[in-house]
């Protein structure tokens, strides 16, 4: 949904992206929060998270020496010490939040995988699952960027039902709430859903897999520029900045009357087969 052209640089082409301070320092700040629940109850506290800090953006280097290159000629370690920085912040604000002593998650970081009847296969990668002593289950996703306007709010909450949509499908469950924390402003968005929400998300899946089925049969993947085009890494092969896109590296079939290669892409990448999936953050 958010451009088709960028999927395909993703998914087909696999087209290299540079490392973000942004989307590292988010990876960084989920790998606290998972590692802070080894710790006894009592001992979740902000300064036992901000001591994660160091040793966790270690075990990330030594996992993706590529990230080395974010900060390259930083001799003085100034815009490190200020990467780091904010993500004491991050961490601390989530205090605010929630209370981590009187939490006890199922799980983290958990992996799900389910095939719909369509034979669709759905994977996705869950922050953290609460269980309450009724069973009710609470899905929770932390974002370390800012709540999005209402407007603004569909692509998130698409997300939270599509790990829903994969829990009820797996396990017969429908999730009593979907919770996302937005450690960047300080907010917490939560959504109750219900059969009709899920099965709404399953219609909207089956439709994306075959906009995208489409498009890669048909090679036509058209750009959707948007203000987050700013931000692309492919804009030297992308037509809106007058870049030429590389060879297609599958083989095509003309569009037949009346289709729409366009697509409707969304935060999904398809894998070898009929599959989706989605991770965080």
């Amino acid at each position: 949904m958010q451009c088709p052209l960028l999927y395909r640089f993703r998914v087909i082409d696999k087209l290299p992206e540079k490392p973000s301070e942004a989307a590292t320092r988010g990876t960084l700040v989920h790998a606290v929060l998972e590692r802070l629940f080894d710790a006894p109850a009592a001992d979740r506290t902000a300064p036992r998270a901000r001591a994660l800090i160091p040793g966790q953006w270690d075990r990330l280097l030594e996992s993706k020496p590529e990230l080395t290159g974010l900060f390259a000629g930083d001799v003085e370690g100034e815009r490190l010490t200020r990467w780091l920085g904010e993500a004491e912040r991050l961490v601390d604000r989530w205090f605010s939040l929630e209370d981590p002593t009187r939490l006890e998650p199922a799980e983290r970081e958990l992996f799900v995988e389910t095939e719909l009847e369509s034979g669709l296969r759905l994977r996705g990668v869950i922050d953290r699952v609460d269980v309450a002593p009724s069973g009710e289950v609470r899905i929770v996703d932390y974002k370390t960027g800012k709540a999005p306007r209402p407007e603004y709010s569909e692509g998130p909450l698409f997300q939270m039902t599509f790990y829903a949509l994969v829990i009820w499908r797996l396990k017969g469950v429908v999730p009593r709430r979907l919770q996302l924390v937005y450690l960047g402003s300080g907010d917490v968005m939560t959504y109750d859903p219900v059969v009709a929400d899920l099965e709404r998300v399953e219609r909207k899946l089956l439709a994306l897999w075959d906009a995208i089925s489409l498009a890669t049969e048909t090679g036509d993947w058209r750009p959707r520029p948007t203000k987050l085009c700013g931000w692309c890494d492919h804009q030297a092969v992308c037509p809106e900045f007058g870049g030429t896109p590389p060879v297609y590296p599958l083989s095509v079939r003309p569009a037949a009357s009346g289709e729409d290669g366009q697509g409707r892409m969304g935060p999904v990448q398809a894998e070898a087969g009929r599959a989706v999936a989605l991770e965080g953050p």
